[in-house]
């Protein structure tokens, strides 16, 4: 018999951007690192497909605050514990080549100049690091330490001075001022602080300059909502004239009416019950020594940009350094160009006039946070930005004019993923997070033979976390949230003409007349149904996925059933075999509320009474196949129960008490003829049937290094006689078993799937696609990490 091994690759993985404006940083050639919870997920624009994120990077043992790319094949991480790593492309793996614990606080702001890395962190300081590449590892030792006595650096950014080998860096933070340092060949020191913000200080980009003659430009983003620009300049200054002026205008002229309209300045301050900005246009002097002789550099205030109506988040400048991106808590991504009208009213101040060239996002709704960075891609012909719930939005050039349009980007679960389930079918797949949403993911035939996964819709975004999701048809589906009720979503006529236009499913005809989409009311907790389309849901609309914008707010399904009973929280939710019955359980501590009812689907009213016998928090019910003559409970309570059916409902017929800690998950196998439950004693049993009624034994015990969070059986199809089991566990693992259907309690591990390509935290659910080729099965799992994947493990037959 020839050997057969397994091997498993992702095919989707679903992953939201951490809530920090340095999360995410782009390459010169379009790869996309952005911090994921304590992940590095990587994301390719350029990808032909429209593949999402590709790979996850672990390693950092808290969330990732700021990631900076240092070449195409290297880039800087850090988290906020304090620590930084570098990591390093070899062939085709990223792997980290140094760790440093650069301090004891949160890591707030990382750039990267030449051969040092800087870092700014929430301990109040600064530090510069020096860098040395080796092989295969790096050296990263400390150049120096600079202390910001009392506020936090927000913002760094570094540059090197015109014509001149001297360093310049600039610290913004929460004391309002931009702070200047400048380096020769010694350490860095302070040289100016230039004022004018009136709130704290998270973004600051250089422009290097273009030509010899052009200045060095500082941009500044404030919460204040503007946006500052500063030109560092050479400062040669004239012999003849005397002394006096070193630090203001050398023109005479210029300095009498800068004079009169800073003073005009001050009284319109004074007047305005809002207090005008100010707006100081002293020239500042800096020194720098390089080599033997000295050079002057003098830094003054460019341009004010006002456009945000909210404080900005991020600035960055385009490749070809015309353009400054910027973006705002207001929803708005914003491009500032220099206007091709320079003002000549005097010809010694060459001030440019800067105006907004494009707009992006929502105008005027406070959508929630806003955007919280911003990058450009694919050199310059792209510019994207993450929101606040962690979802890209991405705009393309459309050849070679202004005009932009919208393209897809990637989303996930800002939050743990608690639980997810495959339609009956295996068309698409619901999974549900603490971020309270709901989402469904579906695999997009494509041109290659692989068809591409995305986000196709968000039924439900709530007021509680929600904890569990149940398919009860090929269009409906029911879910339970922090709440005493549980939901029953019908997808709208939207939802339907979406996959069936995208291919995903092939039922094309779906009964009866639906809703076009629903809307929640303000204040209210349950989608209503909408009758007519809104004009952006018309016949018109592309052939195409929802984007990030549209998700958050016109893919939502209309509730059509609330299951009340429980007189606590809901806890889990799992739909029979048939989709005829639905069961619930809440949160206990009495075998009082430790129950689990269960409904029919036609009516929503109960079938039988209460399913009772638990004394705490039922954690997972699963009715057995493949005729639900069983369902099979397990509980906080270190117990497992099992009720068969009645005429009038379910009744008790075995229990068992023999795990040592509490029972997370339970699964049948697909032939209903064996079941097993995962503890967190570090164990999974495999219990049979025996010839005694009403006797269930444990036939196998298998142990790990860690609790057992998540089971699921996979079947072996109509000929096969082997069939699988995965096991996740509490690190993030998952672990196949391989199984002879005529030797059930023999289980061999065939498959150790890692934190690479599995998960870094708690699995909380995995469930098997069902799926007819036999030699490469589908898994999806999701995480306490907030990641949500879908794994193909394939059967390599040497």
């Amino acid at each position: 018999m020839s050997e057969a091994h397994l091997s498993a690759s992702t095919v989707h993985i679903s992953a939201s951007t951490n809530r920090f404006n340095h999360a995410a940083d782009a390459s010169t050639s379009s790869l996309i690192a952005c911090g994921s919870g304590k992940l590095i997920a990587l994301w390719n624009t350029q990808d032909t497909n429209g593949r999402g994120i590709f790979q996850t990077l672990p390693g950092h043992e808290s969330f990732v605050t700021c990631v900076r790319f240092l070449a195409s094949d290297s880039f800087a991480s850090a988290d906020d514990k304090g620590t930084v790593r570098y990591w390093r492309l070899f062939g085709t793996q990223w792997r980290t080549t140094a760790i440093v614990q650069a301090h004891k606080e949160a890591v707030s702001a990382l750039c990267a100049f030449d051969k040092f890395l800087l870092t700014g962190s929430s301990d109040s300081s600064v530090k510069i690091w020096e860098m040395q590449r080796g092989d295969v590892t790096d050296e990263v030792t400390e150049f120096q330490t600079i202390s910001l006595q009392g506020y936090y650096p927000l913002s760094l950014a570094v540059a090197s001075l015109p014509s001149s080998e001297a360093i310049i860096l600039a610290i913004g933070g929460t004391d309002r001022n931009v702070r200047i340092w400048t380096r020769s060949d010694g350490p860095f020191i302070r040289s100016v602080t230039l004022s004018g913000h009136e709130d704290w200080i998270p973004a600051l980009a250089f422009r290097v300059p273009s030509t010899p003659n052009d200045p060095l430009v500082l941009a500044s983003g404030s919460q204040d909502g503007t946006i500052r620009l500063w030109n560092v300049e050479s400062f040669i200054k004239m012999q003849v004239q005397p002394q006096i002026h070193t630090g203001e205008l050398g023109d005479e002229l210029g300095d009498d009416l800068l004079d009169a309209f800073e003073a005009s300045l001050g009284d319109l301050g004074t007047d305005a019950a809002e207090g005008g900005r100010q707006i100081s246009l002293k020239r500042h002097v800096l020194t720098v020594k390089s080599n033997s002789e000295t050079q002057q550099y003098s830094i003054t205030f460019d341009a004010l940009l006002i456009g945000h109506e909210a404080g900005v988040t991020s600035l960055s400048w385009s490749p070809s350094n015309a353009t400054l991106l910027s973006t705002s808590t207001d929803s708005s991504l914003i491009l500032w160009a220099p206007s091709p009208i320079i003002s000549t009213a005097y010809s010694s101040s060459t001030s440019s006039i800067w105006i907004n060239v494009q707009r992006f996002g929502d105008v005027g709704g406070q959508r929630l946070g806003g955007f919280v960075g911003g990058l450009w891609g694919s050199n310059g012909t792209e510019t994207m930005a993450w929101g606040w719930s962690g979802g890209w939005r991405r705009w393309r050039r459309v050849t070679t004019g202004e005009e932009w349009e919208e393209v897809g980007a990637i989303s996930g679960h800002s939050g743990p993923v608690k639980s997810l389930d495959w339609s009956p079918k295996g068309e698409y797949l619901v999974s549900v997070g603490l971020d309270q949403t709901t989402r469904i993911h579906g695999a997009i035939p494509s041109a290659s033979e692989w068809s591409v996964w995305h986000e196709l819709s968000r039924p439900q975004v709530h007021g509680y976390d929600l904890l569990g999701a149940a398919w009860l048809g090929p269009w409906t589906f029911a879910s339970v949230a922090d709440e005493k009720v549980a939901r029953v979503f019908e997808a709208p006529r939207n939802f339907v003409e979406e996959v069936r236009d995208l291919g995903v499913n092939d039922l094309a005809q779906s009964e009866g007349d639906r809703p076009a989409t629903a809307s929640v009311p303000p204040l209210g907790l349950s989608n209503k149904a909408v009758g007519d389309a809104t004009p952006e849901l018309d016949s018109s609309r592309p052939r195409r996925r929802p984007f990030e914008g549209e998700l958050a707010s016109i893919t939502l399904w209309p509730e059509i059933e609330k299951v009340f009973g429980h007189g606590y929280e809901s806890i889990a939710i799992s739909a029979s075999n048939s989709l005829e019955l639905l069961a619930t359980a809440c949160r206990a501590t009495s075998p009082q509320h430790a129950v689990v009812r269960v409904y029919s689907t036609a009516g929503y009213q109960p079938f039988g009474s209460p399913l009772e016998g638990h004394s705490l928090t039922v954690t997972r019910m699963v009715f057995s196949p493949p005729d639900d003559r069983y369902i099979l409970t397990v509980s906080r309570d270190r117990t497992w129960r099992l009720f068969e059916k009645g005429v009038n409902g379910y009744l008790p017929v075995a229990a068992d008490k023999s795990h040592g800690r509490i029972i997370w998950d339970c699964a049948w196998s697909c032939e209903g003829d064996i079941f097993a439950t995962a503890s967190r004693d570090k164990t999974v049993k495999i219990w049979k049937h025996n010839s005694d009624p009403g006797r269930w034994g444990a036939i196998t015990t298998m142990k790990f290094e860690e609790a057992a969070t998540a089971v699921a059986f996979s079947s072996a199809g109509a000929d096969a006689h082997e069939r699988w089991l995965a096991v996740g566990l509490e690190t993030g693992d998952i672990k196949v078993y391989s199984n002879l259907m005529s030797t059930p309690d023999q289980w061999t591990l065939v498959l150790t799937i890692g934190s690479d390509l599995a998960h870094v935290d708690q699995i909380n659910r995995l469930a098997w696609r069902a799926t007819d080729n036999p030699s490469m099965k589908q898994l999806a799992s999701c995480s306490e990490d907030g990641t949500l994947k879908v794994l193909i493990v394939h059967v390599v037959v040497d």
